[in-house]
């Protein structure tokens, strides 16, 4: 059963609404943190070497170098996960809405997340509306 145009206009109300106010919301990094690549690479270098030294203690079953390994894993998952400091903040307009570049110019296809691109899109089908 079809919509009526009363229904189809508040559901384009709402999801305009929604778009506007929750998607920067979801998509917005924390101020100053992001995820390291590099602590990410180490943490799982850690971690693969905590497995083998749990393998090595339980199969030798030397229970120190178990708890050890166990520790170095824990660890690893610590650092992969923890999320660097004083990373770069992108500058963000009041209502966390960002502004096209001056003269009409747009930013290079690669700069930005994957949803910062897609928010971008979505405001351009809008404002073209």
């Amino acid at each position: 059963m079809p919509l009526s145009e009363q229904e189809q206009r508040l559901l384009d109300e709402m999801e305009r609404h929604l778009m506007r106010n929750d998607a920067d919301v979801v998509s917005a990094p924390r101020e100053g943190q992001s995820l390291s690549y590099r602590n990410i690479v180490y943490g799982s270098v850690l971690v693969l070497l905590g497995l083998a030294g749990l393998v090595i203690g339980v199969s030798t079953s030397l229970v120190i170098v178990g708890v050890i390994a166990f520790l170095l894993m824990v660890g690893g998952v610590v650092l992969a996960v923890t999320p660097t400091r004083g990373g770069i903040a992108r500058p963000r307009t009041e209502g966390s809405r960002k502004t096209a570049p001056a003269g009409g110019a747009s930013r290079p296809a690669g700069s930005g997340s994957f949803m910062d691109r897609m928010n971008d899109r979505w405001d351009r089908r809008q404002d073209r509306d």
